[in-house]
């Protein structure tokens, strides 16, 4: 293929490449604010950067990116365009059940939107499977998880939202959308707001209880609209974090492929 994007080719293409493979990556982000260095699209560019690699490796195809997510608790910064949960869930569901339809019978998504997608397409995906297309496999891939080691090993500060982590990945995959001239060093002690039960680290130990909160409190706790440190971003520290998680979603990608059941094996009753 000369190219792995799925709206690049013609449907026959697409046809042809369905009579020996059947998987598909599907990148998920937002559109939202991440301070005053991160472009609105950072996290539909790590998730777009992770899939298109990904697939030159493992020979698959992308289908477009999904631009808009679970994104209301940032819509107090202008740019940001949100959906609501159940408009997410109900996206997903209509992505998963079309590429079904059409044969792509193995699904990865990969979610750029660290943790906060991660409900709409848990929830939708499940149900794709359950009523839908039982035949069907459906995987979720987050930074979250896929960086959780690499992310120990190389980050200088608590990496939460605007962080040096994703930022160094844009700057790594995408050159000159970060304003790097707008690093900072600042960050908010998500702990202290949350009576020691938040994270301020999501590659930590994690929050001990989950506590919402809504745009106006994050807009008066965080006005820049960055919660972690930025400022130790770099190309060289981008390319340690993206590489080592392309690594990671390669090789569950060989397995997944190559995965014969019990999950996705159809009885008689069920055909």
């Amino acid at each position: 293929m000369n190219s792995v994007w799925l709206a690049d080719h013609t449907w026959q293409e697409v046809e042809e490449y369905i009579t020996s493979k059947h998987s598909i990556i599907v990148p998920v982000g937002a559109t939202e604010q991440h301070g005053p260095a991160g472009p609105l699209g950072v996290d539909t560019y790590v998730a777009m950067g992770l899939a298109e690699d990904a697939a030159k490796a493992t020979g698959l195809l992308v289908a477009p990116p999904v631009w808009l997510g679970d994104s209301f608790h940032h819509s107090a910064y202008p740019g940001t365009i949100w959906l609501k949960s159940s408009t997410m869930i109900a996206v997903i569901t209509d992505i998963a059940h079309s590429l079904a339809e059409a044969g792509f019978t193995r699904q990865i998504y990969v979610n750029g939107h660290k943790g906060s997608n991660l409900p709409s397409l848990t929830l939708a995906l499940r149900e794709v499977h359950e009523y839908q297309h039982p035949e069907a496999l459906f995987a979720i891939a987050d930074p979250l998880h896929l960086g959780r080691a690499v992310a120990g090993e190389i980050k200088q500060a608590a990496e939460h939202h605007g962080g040096a982590l994703e930022l160094s990945q844009v700057m790594y995959r995408y050159p000159n959308k970060v304003r790097e001239d707008k690093l900072t060093d600042s960050s908010v002690d998500l702990e202290a707001i949350g009576g020691g039960y938040i994270a301020s680290d999501l590659f930590g130990q994690g929050s001990i209880v989950e506590i919402s909160w809504n745009s106006r409190e994050e807009r008066a706790f965080s006005p820049s609209g960055s919660i972690s440190s930025s400022h130790t971003a770099s190309v060289d520290l981008g390319k340690r974090f993206h590489e080592a998680m392309v690594g990671e979603l390669c090789r569950f990608i060989r397995w997944f492929e190559s995965y014969t059941g019990p999950l996705g094996v159809v009885s008689e009753d069920e055909v």
